[in-house]
């Protein structure tokens, strides 16, 4: 400062109006919203109190509220992603744990049947009922906590503790409340809505619930498929609102396209079991056969008679099924498109960008020699004066530009990269104007465009024309707003420069090792540097304005292997176990180990892989319109799903398995039946 003050004083004092004085200031954090909406309003604020008390004395530039100006935006991002992935998978815990809770229904109500007849009066039956709900109840939500405290501080920052606490204590009363409405619910209304002898009933009614006779299920899927198609003709946005104020907006009514499909298929399933099993039961005899053999129909009246059990079975292994394929195939797209994104900004693998006095072309031939690069290509990076809009100009050899980055048919208004490119190359003259030009300026396909290049003769900006043939919303390497992408001869020829300054090129194999050896190769060119895709992909993920799905999608898709696997094996095995005592019997009248198996294999194949069928198609579905609602979290929007099949091999190979060891495990107990325990009340 002292130093400063020795330069600059005299000027200060003959010229005071061209010295500045800049205060920095930081805000405390503490201080600050933990939500980033309400921190951008409350940093303005801030700002805008002082500008008022400065009265026009100083200017401010507020750093924290432009940033979080950007963040917020993503903040609802992360929000509705979690909304969309997340809560299904919420709602499936609940209905499986209302599905382990009903599978001992039949049981509980004889017994209570029982303590009627000996005299239990309804508050020491309720009272029983919520003793069971307690214990499950304290024991399932303490094994809940330590899997999610151990998921949080493992696969989260340890940090996210504190902001986790809270959910910890929703799950947990939620927990214990379901618990208790699962167990105590049921057992009140036994006791007061039902005699002893249709307490100790065992057979189910037969008619139909009401949702399946006013087709709740296709009712639902309709109004899906309209608010589907309703939100995906302009695309799903975060609204800001109006420039001016500072709060934003989310269109929640798109949740209701996911969920009404989720619902309707869940629904869809049991309709569809229930009509295989009952209907279907010739056509599901010969299915069977091949295993089942002599049995196969006896095995199909035993299925049929158990079609409500079973078709909820296969009901919720179809949504487990849709819950795993829905998320990750979303996840793996979204990390498939922040590779796109990072190639797109960055324009190529490795970019060599040098400059007009030293173009990265003319090593071309160099850098397709270096090892490890498929393919090179030039890119010419110029400015041109659109009206009086100074804008990057992009000149390419649209037959081979394809060899070096790839060029996404999401990058056209018209969706269709090939023929654009053709239409490009065959028109010598032609540029592609990007949207908020052609907005701009109100352009229209075949208008001839006078734009002014500069000329290497005499360094002055010329008229050149120039057709337009085509809309470009993206490019590699151009920004985001305003650029024209040209054919690179032509360009060459009207500014009288051959060379191009930016060299791009394709790796096949380590680009990080290409990129070595490419700065090995420039060091002695100035102002030449190069540029990786892992560098730009580092800066877009580190950013706060980045969505990173990493974490999330390792929790929700270990979630999806446990949940599928246990409803496959949880679920199916509790269903059998309420028919050990018909088991015991067969195996009592002297049925073989191989024909009880004949039962029990073809209740579990026909839960888990009518299930899983079910599942991945409708999770296929409800993937492409998670995708296509939420275009715009993809930069840009991906041409097709990404299927994980790996990761669907191993659910499907996890569910089985566990289905397997469920169905082994009845099957070796019902070889030592306890003929005591299962003998009916005397």
């Amino acid at each position: 400062m002292a130093q400063w003050h020795a330069l600059f004083d005299p000027q200060r004092a003959a010229r005071p109006d061209t010295v500045r004085t800049q205060l920095h200031v930081r805000l405390s954090r503490s201080a600050l919203p933990a939500d980033p909406g309400n921190a951008f309003v409350q940093a303005q604020g801030l700002a805008n109190n002082f500008e008022v008390r400065i009265a026009g004395s100083a200017a401010i530039a507020d750093n924290l509220a432009a940033r979080l100006d950007g963040v917020r935006a993503d903040a609802l991002y992360a929000r509705v992603l979690f909304l969309f992935l997340g809560v299904p998978g919420v709602i499936l815990a609940l209905l499986v744990t209302l599905a382990v809770a009903a599978s001992g229904a039949d049981r509980r109500r004889r017994e209570q049947a029982l303590l009627r007849v000996r005299g239990a009066s309804r508050p020491q039956i309720v009272s029983l009922a919520a003793s069971e709900a307690i214990a499950i109840g304290t024991v399932g939500v303490a094994l809940g906590l330590l899997l999610a405290l151990a998921a949080t501080r493992f696969g989260l920052e340890s940090a996210s503790l504190r902001l986790a606490a809270p959910w910890f204590v929703t799950a947990a009363v939620a927990g214990y409340l379901l618990s208790a409405a699962a167990f105590v619910i049921p057992a009140w209304r036994e006791a007061t809505a039902s005699t002893i002898t249709t307490a100790r009933a065992e057979v189910a009614p037969r008619h139909a619930p009401l949702w399946q006779s006013i087709y709740l299920d296709l009712i639902l899927l309709m109004l899906g498929g309209v608010v589907f198609w309703s939100v995906a003709r302009t695309g799903y946005q975060i609204v800001l609102a109006t420039e001016g104020v500072a709060q934003t907006s989310v269109h929640y009514e798109a949740f209701l396209a996911p969920v009404f499909l989720w619902i309707g298929a869940g629904l869809l399933w049991i309709r569809l079991a229930r009509l295989a099993l009952g209907r279907g039961g010739h056509v599901l005899a010969k299915a069977i056969a091949p295993f089942a053999k002599a049995l196969a129909p006896l095995v199909a009246a035993s299925l049929s008679r158990e079609r409500d059990r079973i078709a909820t079975g296969v009901a919720l292994v179809s949504l487990a099924f849709a819950f795993a394929t829905a998320t990750s195939i979303f996840n793996t797209t979204y990390d498939a498109q922040a590779r796109v994104d990072a190639e797109l900004t960055n324009g190529a693998d490795v970019t060599v960008i040098g400059t007009t006095a030293a173009p990265a072309s003319a090593l071309l031939d160099r850098l397709r020699s270096l090892p490890g690069v498929a393919a090179a290509e030039p890119l010419v990076h110029r400015y041109a004066y659109v009206g009086s809009d100074l804008q990057d100009i992009f000149g390419i050899d649209a037959a081979t530009i394809r060899h070096a980055t790839t060029i996404s048919n999401a990058y056209f208004a018209n969706h269709d990269a090939e023929q654009t490119l053709a239409l490009l190359s065959r028109t010598p003259d032609g540029v592609l104007v990007a949207e908020e030009t052609v907005k701009d300026y109100q352009l229209q396909p075949g208008d001839e465009l006078n734009l002014r290049l500069q000329s290497a003769v005499d360094h002055q900006y010329h008229p050149v024309r120039f057709h337009f043939i085509g809309i470009v919303r993206e490019f590699p390497s151009a920004p985001k707003d305003s650029f024209l992408v040209a054919n690179a001869s032509y360009l060459a020829s009207q500014t009288s420069v051959p060379d191009a300054e930016v060299a791009l090129l394709r790796t096949a194999g380590d680009h990080e090792a290409v990129a070595r050896r490419a700065r090995e190769l420039v060091a002695h060119i100035p102002g030449t540097k190069v540029t990786t895709l892992g560098e730009k992909q580092a800066v877009i993920n580190s950013s706060l304005t980045a969505v990173d799905l990493w974490q999330l999608t390792k929790l929700e898709l270990g979630f999806s292997v446990l949940m599928t696997a246990g409803v496959a094996g949880l679920v199916l095995g509790l269903s059998l176990t309420e028919r050990s005592r018909t088991f015991a019997i067969l195996s009592a009248l002297g049925a073989r180990p191989a024909q009880i198996g004949a039962f029990l294999w073809s209740e579990g194949l026909f839960v888990v892989v009518g299930g899983a069928l079910l599942g991945v198609a409708a999770g296929g579905g409800i993937a492409k319109m998670l995708v296509t609602i939420l275009a715009g979290v993809f930069d840009p929007p991906p041409e097709a799903l990404v299927i994980p099949w790996a990761y669907l091999a191993v659910s499907l190979i996890t569910a089985l398995s566990c289905g397997a060891l469920a169905i082994g495990l009845i099957q070796r107990s019902s070889q030592r039946p306890d003929h005591s325990r299962d003998s009916p009340p005397s």
